[in-house]
């Protein structure tokens, strides 16, 4: 922090000299903080020496360990798991990020996975599932969650994550 100033009035000016890598991602977190009463501005003031890593963050990926499209009972199951990033229908491949893992780990899921049909019928008759909306991410927010084995694929239509390496176990 380089200078602050109080107004008296219920607004405090802060002014930072920070890396502009740093403010990758940071705004959405910013306007939570502030409960969307911030104003941020930023300015580029010169070149200098690298000061070290960021802070990224602590949580793993689930990770679709198969191609096809993803199914309303398969995310229904894994919500418990973690946030989705993607919707019942939508076309998945192996290696695609398709959600956030509660736990520090990278996670192979199967987000393909259909609903047995037999001929029993349950006396209480299927339950219908409520799925919570996926994560939808901006540009700016991808950028900031992905880490040093993760990529991200900027379509005209779609932005998706994932793995570096496609295919089988993570071994990271």
């Amino acid at each position: 922090m380089t200078k602050m100033v109080n107004h008296g009035t219920g607004r405090v000016r802060l002014e930072y000299r920070l890396p502009s890598r740093g403010l990758i991602g940071y705004r959405t977190e910013f306007l939570t903080d502030t409960r969307g009463t911030g104003l941020l501005n930023h300015l580029f003031d010169g070149w200098d020496a690298w000061q070290g890593d960021i802070a990224h963050r602590q949580n793993g990926a689930l990770v679709a360990d198969r191609t096809g499209r993803t199914t309303g009972y398969a995310i229904d199951n894994l919500q418990a798991r973690g946030v989705m990033f993607v919707a019942p229908g939508e076309s998945v491949y192996e290696g695609q990020i398709v959600g956030e893992n509660s736990r520090d780990n990278d996670l192979d899921v199967n987000i393909t996975k259909e609903k047995k049909l037999t001929n029993m019928r349950a006396s209480t008759a299927d339950e219908s599932i409520k799925l919570t909306p996926p994560r939808i991410m901006n540009l700016e927010q991808c950028l900031e969650w992905i880490r040093e084995d993760e990529l991200l694929e900027v379509t005209p239509k779609s932005l998706r994550l994932r793995k570096r390496a496609l295919g089988g176990r993570r071994r990271f």
